[in-house]
């Protein structure tokens, strides 16, 4: 049963005519010192991605985005400025949710093809980070005067049971081939969140990177300025702070490789010598050996076959699959198959 656009979400604070709804959380997350107890204390270590992005990761990040290496970002802006107004026109959209909205840039494309085609609608980004909610709100109402925008504070991971629901067809956004560092059973359960709140109408776009030659895929995790080694080195300065450990950032190496049996990227701290790390939060030490490894992340690729499958198991029915000639990446038009029905969990 779906909630009203009023309910699910309580008022957070107003800026200028802008009102943050803080979305509740459906379900408990761990937290950063949970996380670093049943990660960096078992063998193999690892650590959910999701910590990289202090102010200096999104910083990182989003210089990554502009490195000659890193295709995915240029590939997905450049597919929604060539069929924007195609997918505009099909959803007739009211209403756009966008999850981990960050700072909405590519999602001008969709918003300049509602102006060309007179579409006046609501936007509702949806990310953690209040400051950039706000700021992104204000430039956009600022550069389409028809726009309302009503950002959504809170993280998708803790369950979607409390997001609004408005009235009139929605186009839900999952952009920046995210759907790849979920797990195939994350991933699907996230698909099946986001389907069980759909109506007739909704319609959902994603992005989706693919599976393709080894080196170009090397290259976009390992860029020749090595910024991504920042950024994946950064997250010892995340730990450190938060955990109030001693992380040495000299004593790790940036590792990024392809699995192919898995086909995904999977990213690495790697221990550079046989050294100790103390973490107050956990009142423990940590005793790494050389060549060591903390896994910080994977980036799943994606076949046709995938893809479909994904979407299929999910409860979609694909619309349009765009992809460049050189089938670097998907971005994906797709709808519920039927309203009302229990979704399958894997």
């Amino acid at each position: 049963m779906h909630k009203t656009m009023t309910d699910g979400a309580r008022q957070y604070s107003p800026l200028n005519g802008i009102e943050c709804l803080r979305v509740e959380p459906s379900r408990l997350l761990p937290s950063l010192q949970q996380d670093a107890r049943s990660g960096l204390l078992a063998s193999p270590r690892s650590m959910p991605p999701k910590y990289f992005y202090d102010e200096r990761g999104a910083r990182l990040f989003d210089a990554i985005c502009d490195t000659q290496e890193y295709y995915p970002t240029r590939t997905e802006e450049v597919l929604l400025q060539q069929h924007a107004r195609e997918i505009i026109s099909q959803v007739k959209p009211d209403h756009i949710i966008e999850f981990g909205s960050g700072t909405s840039r590519k999602t001008r494309h969709l918003l300049d093809a509602c102006e060309g085609l007179g579409r006046r609608l609501t936007y509702w980004p949806f990310d953690v980070c209040e400051p950039v909610l706000r700021t992104t709100g204000h430039a956009l109402m600022h550069d389409y005067d028809w726009l309302k925008v009503s950002p959504l504070l809170g993280d998708y991971h803790a369950g979607l049971d409390e997001l609004p629901v408005p009235q009139g067809p929605c186009l839900y956004l999952f952009l920046g081939g995210t759907i790849g560092n979920f797990d195939s059973v994350s991933a699907h359960q996230f698909l099946v969140e986001i389907c069980d709140r759909m109506r007739a109408d909704d319609s959902l776009v994603m992005g989706a990177d693919r599976v393709k030659a080894h080196d170009v895929l090397h290259a976009a995790y390992n860029d020749a300025e090595g910024i991504t080694a920042e950024f994946n080195l950064n997250l010892l300065e995340v730990l450190n702070r938060g955990l109030d450990a001693d992380f040495d950032s000299a004593r790790f190496s940036h590792r990024a490789v392809y699995n192919a049996t898995r086909e995904q990227i999977e990213m690495y701290l790697v221990a550079r010598e046989r050294h100790q790390v103390r973490i107050d939060a956990l009142d423990c030490n940590i005793r790494l050996q050389d060549g060591e490894s903390i896994l910080t992340e994977i980036s799943r690729k994606f076949s046709d076959e995938s893809l479909q499958a994904m979407l299929t198991e999910a409860g979609y029915t694909l619309d349009r699959h765009y992809q460049p000639d050189n089938r670097y990446y998907s971005l994906l038009l797709a709808r519920p198959t039927s309203i009302g029905s229990k979704k399958s969990e894997l």
